[in-house]
Formats: structure tokens, C-alpha cells, sequence
């Protein structure tokens, strides 16, 4: 069985609510649950496959925690390794950046060699710009809490079956 690594901060509720239904859903692998405020860099080394969360705060920035987790990542090789990320945003409060941070660690990632995958589609949102929209695909699930909070649990579902048939 795979092993799963879940990383995302033990202290942001919403984001800890999220990876906690994810890994509920994950059944054909076996999931960790890693907290990003005390991960280290060989922690992305220890696991078949990643999912990543990472909330946009302020004006489409990656949280600290990321920031402070990154110098330790430079020296990695990742090219083994599967990534798929979701993240937290604001579409009516932020809809100039929103849910930028997942494109932000994507490309972070995915420079160390790693395959992003986990994307899906844009239809039923509405914002501006952001930095996880790729050619009119979004480089993972992107999730909007504060006005689309009855869509979670079936964009969770729905991602999560995609992701045992990109992860296995």
C-alpha cells in the first residue's frame, strides 16, 4: 500500500478540517498526517506521494511557515515524487489573487522536479486572476470557504477519487 503524506498546519482550522476529510477519503493508501510548522526537509523524502495544503494569506502570499520551510527544500531531488495540493482563498474578498499560494508552492515543487498533479477544473468559480489557474485548469483544488463553503465536501469527493487513480 502507498503511503500518503498529508501536510498542512495543525493550528489553521480550516485547513485542518479539509486535510481531515481528505484523508478520511483516501482509503486505498495509507495516510500521514504531517504538520508543516515542524516538517523537515527529509520529511519529502519519507513518502510515495504528498498532498499539500496552503491557505493564501494576506495579498496572495504563501503562509509563514511555508516561507520558513523552504530554504531546507533547496537541496532536494524530487523527481520520484507525486505532489497534489489544495488551498484555501477569499473569491469575493481576494478575487485578484485568490489561491495564489497553490500556485506559488506548485511551481516551487514542481522546479525541485516533482510531478504536480491533482488539477482540476475552474468552472463554478468566480475571481479575477490567480496564480494556480493554469491554461483554464486549476493546478488543484482550490476552495473557498468563506462563499462556497455547501461546495466543499463534493469538490473534496470528487478530488479525492481523481487523486487514487493520479497517486496510484
Amino acid at each position: 500500500m502507498k503511503k500518503v503524506a498529508i501536510v498542512y498546519s495543525f493550528n489553521s482550522t480550516k485547513s485542518a478540517k479539509i486535510a481531515l476529510k481528505i484523508a478520511d477519503q483516501m482509503a486505498s493508501f495509507e495516510t500521514v498526517l504531517l504538520n508543516v510548522e515542524v516538517s523537515k526537509a527529509n520529511d519529502f523524502l519519507l513518502y510515495d506521494a504528498y498532498i499539500l495544503s496552503v491557505p493564501t494569506w494576506f495579498d496572495g502570499e504563501l503562509p509563514n511557515y511555508w516561507d520558513e520551510l523552504l530554504p531546507a527544500l533547496e537541496q532536494l531531488d524530487l523527481r520520484s515524487k507525486k505532489m497534489a495540493l489544495f488551498g484555501l482563498g477569499d473569491q469575493k474578498n481576494y478575487p485578484e489573487n485568490f489561491c495564489d499560494a497553490v500556485g506559488i508552492l506548485a511551481d516551487i515543487f514542481a522546479a525541485k522536479g516533482a510531478d504536480i498533479v491533482g488539477f482540476t477544473s475552474n468552472i463554478g468559480y468566480s475571481f479575477e486572476s490567480s496564480k494556480a489557474l493554469r491554461d483554464n485548469v486549476l493546478i488543484g483544488l482550490l476552495l473557498d470557504q468563506e462563499n462556497q463553503s455547501k461546495l466543499t465536501d463534493e469538490r473534496v469527493q470528487n478530488w479525492t477519487r481523481q487523486l487514487e487513480n493520479e497517486l496510484g
